[in-house]
Order: structure tokens, then sequence, then C-alpha cells
């Protein structure tokens, strides 16, 4: 069957990867066609664009980005109206992909949304929406079932892909022998995937670095970027840059600074302390705390419904209170051991691995009960 994946993030390359090969093993005769990243593309098939050129985070950024924004739509659609399909599937990124879902529709594909848009945050009434547009929706999220069903919609809760990409993940044994490590104790520094986030966020990281002379911070490089691109922000630190190697710091790290996003779950998925940040444009951040309904931000607080990690948002994302909360986490060994409980129960939360194979399942079986109907 022919196959057309819309990604447009870093995390959702990754899930489309993984769903790609579970989807190889169930029909060998697959083709794919996709918006992604490297990771997909290694899973061979077509790659139409990179999610490097379509990222853009925030409001504010996404009416900036407009044009850019609404020409990688055109070209989506006409791309996938080419191709037909047996089935379309569309990889979390609401803005571009609930778009891309109406017209696909209307064109009378078959339309499966995996991992849920998070209509639970704001703006609930889209469930509307996506009963009319989107064939199939597969949650990864255990409270999403419930919240749709009170919209009168059925889902698919297949699990979390994050557990198929950390039980696959295989340790690199020469990771600690890179150079510039010095044998330290490893603070792992995840500033995001996106421009955006790494300006913010990266020079507070840097700052906070200085006040922990005796560890060894490291930087998680995204794919879309060379090394170069970090040195502006770097104020100086000897910070060493590493790419295609997340796992293997955070299997290393002592504790970690992360931007909030997937990474703050994969982070406590190491079980590795960290402190989560974020900081977006002024007029984008007062838009979402007028619109935004949620306790937190960090995935890990949202799935267990309490504050498990320390969130630093906007001003108080800040060099001295990233140093404060990290001093916290290294130093303080009863904070630090409650945090990592409080990880053991999120991992029974979380379930077991399978989410992509699930997924690929029930994808198969809705395309082919599509093709006889």
């Amino acid at each position: 069957m022919k196959y057309y994946l819309v990604a447009g993030e870093a995390s959702g390359d990754l899930h489309g990867a993984n769903l790609m090969k579970a989807l190889k093993a169930l029909d060998p005769q697959s083709d794919f066609r996709f918006f992604g990243g490297d990771l997909m593309q290694t899973e061979g098939g077509t790659l139409v664009k990179h999610y490097a050129d379509m990222a853009f985070m925030g409001f504010v950024e996404v009416v900036a980005n407009l044009q850019t924004i609404l020409k990688n739509m055109k070209s989506c659609k006409q791309d996938v109206s080419a191709y037909q399909p047996d089935v379309l599937i569309l990889i979390d990124f609401p803005g571009f992909n609930l778009k891309i879902a109406e017209y696909a529709k209307a064109q009378g594909l078959l339309v499966c949304y995996y991992i849920s848009p998070k209509v639970w945050a704001w703006n609930q009434k889209r469930v509307l929406k996506i009963k009319r547009i989107v064939d199939h929706l597969f949650c990864i999220l255990p409270f999403e079932v419930a919240f749709y069903k009170e919209w009168g919609m059925d889902v698919d809760y297949v699990g979390n892909p994050l557990l198929d990409a950390v039980s696959a993940f295989k340790p690199d044994a020469s990771f600690l022998q890179k150079d510039n490590f010095h044998g330290k104790k490893i603070i792992a520094l995840l500033p995001g995937s996106r421009k955006q986030e790494i300006s913010r966020l990266l020079p507070d990281m840097i700052k906070a670095s200085f006040n922990f002379p005796e560890y060894q911070f490291v930087i998680a490089g995204a794919p879309a970027f060379e090394a170069d691109y970090y040195v502006p922000y770097l104020n100086g630190a000897n910070i060493p840059i590493v790419f295609n190697a997340t796992y293997d710091l955070l299997n290393q790290a002592h504790a970690a600074i992360v931007a909030s996003g997937t990474a703050t779950l994969e982070t406590a998925l190491f079980n590795v302390p960290q402190v989560v940040v974020y900081k977006g444009g002024k007029l984008t951040i007062a838009i979402a705390r007028m619109l935004v309904k949620l306790k937190f931000i960090s995935l890990v607080n949202l799935i267990m419904d309490k504050g498990v990690v320390k969130e630093l948002i906007q001003e108080e994302c800040t060099g001295e209170k990233i140093s404060s909360e990290l001093d916290q986490l290294v130093n303080n060994l009863a904070y630090r051991q409650t945090m990592l409980n409080n990880y053991d129960e999120l991992d029974v939360r979380m379930g077991q691995p399978g989410a992509s194979a699930k997924t690929a399942g029930l994808i198969v079986k809705y395309a082919e009960a599509g093709k006889k109907a």
C-alpha cells in the first residue's frame, strides 16, 4: 500500500520513522512519501520536504512566517493529491496537519492522525472539527481517551512511542571517551530543535553552567543544525556539542536542563533529574496565558497531574533560577530522590513499549477495510 506521512518537527520525525519501520514489517510492499526528516528518510521512501523548513514556534512567530507556512501547505496538498495514497498519516503538528486533514478528507482519502493534537489544553471545541475530518485518531497519553469520550469521540489508545524509542536504544560504549568530556559527571543541556528555542533558552543554560565548574556540561545538538550554529550562544564556555546522540547523553547524565516538549518525557524515562525551561516571545506568551488552561506545561507533570519537575517559564527562566534548581538536583539528595521516585510512578502509568507496532497494525487494518468497502 501507499502511505503519505506528514511530520513537522524532530519528535515527529522520530515517531514517524518508528511507525514506518513497523508498517514495513506488516506490509512488505509499502511505499512511502513524506514531509519529515533524516530518521524517516533512513527508513526509505521519498522525502518531499524536511521539517527544518517547517517548524515555527508560537503565535507571533507563525504570523511572521505565514507566507512560508502557506506555501508549504499548498505544496503538501498538491503532492498528496498527486500521490493518491491509500492512507494519509498525520503526526502531531496540528496547526499544519489539521489543514491537510481537512483537504484530504474532502478528496475522499483515508485520514489517520497519530499523536493527538493537544485540544485538551485550549479551545476544546476543536474536537468537533477533528471528528469531522479525521477517520482514526491514535492517542499516546493515558488521559486523552477519557477526554475525547466526553466529546462523544472514540479514539484508539496505543501507548507512547517514546517507550519504543527508549527500549530500542543501544548505548555507545565509547560515548564517555569523546573529546573534552574530562571524566566529570555530566549535565545535559537540551535546548530544543527550533531556532527560536535555541536562541532564547541556550544563553540562560550557559549562564547557569558557569556556576558548576565541577561538572561537564554537554549540549544535545539538533540534527537540523551544524556545531557552528551554537558557538555564538556559548559565551566562551568550553561545552561540547553532540549530534545524533541525545539518548547516549541522557544515558550518562547526572542531571539535565531541558526545553519543554517531548524531551522532558525522554529525560524522565532515562531517569535523569531535570529542570524544565521555556521562553517565548512576549506577545506569544501573553496570548497563550489567556487561552491555555493548564496547570503545567511539561509532559511529565501533565501525565502525573502534579509538579514532579520544576518548570521555569518566561520571566522565571533566568540563569540564576536555573542555577538554583540545578543545585537542588545535584546537591539535595532528598529532593533528587523524590523526583526519581516520581519517575518510577510515571513508568507505571506509561505502560509497556509497542505503540509503533500497535498503531501500524490498526492503520493497515483500517486501510484494508477501506479498500474493501
